[in-house]
Parts: C-alpha cells; structure tokens; sequence
C-alpha cells in the first residue's frame, strides 16, 4: 500500500504519516527529508542556493523514487503536488489523501517555526494569514484531485490512526 499526503505546510502530513504508518504497519517518510539525505543540503539552503525551479526538479526526482517502493506512507511538500505532474502521478501509483486544515490552524502551527521555512521565513505574523490564503487558492486545483480529503484537527488525535484504517483499506 502506497499513501501520499497532501497539503499546504502546517497542516500535518509529517505528524500524521508517522501516525498512519505505525497503526497499519507501514514505512513512514517525508520527502523533505529524502531530499536533504539525497542533497547533503537542508531545503532551506537548496532555495537560496539553487532556487524554486531547481527544488522542484529535485523534490520530483525524489519523488519518482517511491514508484518501485512497497508499503509506505509519504509526507510531502506542500507544493508537490502543483509541479510536474506529481497529483497525477500520485494518483496513478498510490492513494492520495488532502490533508485540509483551516488557515487559522495553519498559521497557529507555522508562527514559531517559519524561520526554517523558505517560502514563508520573512513574513511578518500578519502577511503569513494572508500568504497561506493566496498559496491555497493556487495549490486547490491540484489538492482536490486527492482520493480522499480530511480535516485532522477535526478529529480526535486518538482517533485519527483508527479513521485512516476505516476509510483507507487495502
């Protein structure tokens, strides 16, 4: 079983893919972190260094990668799936589920950490708000091609491995 998370940055894909992946017995992994592994670079770093357009090409390739892996659940970037074909993509080869918390619940859990965040590190508190709003309206096309669509913070933290199973079956 293959399980790509989707969704704007802060609305838990890591959290949950580790949670998913623990209750139905897969591998959990963030693209993020492949990509830092694969780059010997942090992401913040590729951005500045290389810029958006070269991260895209990379964050595919990294991608691609899971097409001969089994039984894994994937956290990915936020904009993942608007560049290169990769909703399709994931689709094609996996389950896709949307995670879609509110813009205030994203800026709740972005303030403290934006720093490490290249689209986002130099926006005040207020033009984060507005930002995330902005990046939604763009990334919404790709988003809603996912299988399924969830609200996380919606249900019970307790309860979410258990929800995954339940809509989620082999």
């Amino acid at each position: 079983m293959k399980i790509f998370l989707v969704g704007m940055m802060g609305s838990g894909k890591s959290y949950c893919s580790k949670l998913i992946a623990s209750a139905m017995s897969l591998t959990a992994a963030d693209l993020d972190d492949e990509i830092e592994k694969k780059t010997g670079k942090t992401i913040e770093s590729i951005f500045k260094e290389n810029g958006e357009a070269y991260f895209r090409q990379t964050e595919t390739e990294a991608l691609r990668h899971y097409a001969t892996q089994k039984d894994f659940v994937l956290a990915t970037g936020g904009g993942t799936p608007c560049f290169h074909g990769n909703m399709d993509w994931m689709n094609q080869f996996g389950i896709t589920v949307w995670l879609n918390e509110p813009i205030s619940v994203l800026v709740q859990r972005l303030v403290e950490g934006k720093a490490h965040r290249p689209l986002i590190s130099t926006l005040s508190n207020d033009e984060l708000a507005s930002f995330l709003h902005h990046k939604l309206l763009e990334r919404v096309p790709f988003y809603q091609k996912a299988a399924y669509h969830i609200q996380p913070s919606e249900i019970e933290q307790k309860g979410l491995a258990s929800f995954f199973k339940e809509i989620i079956r082999p």
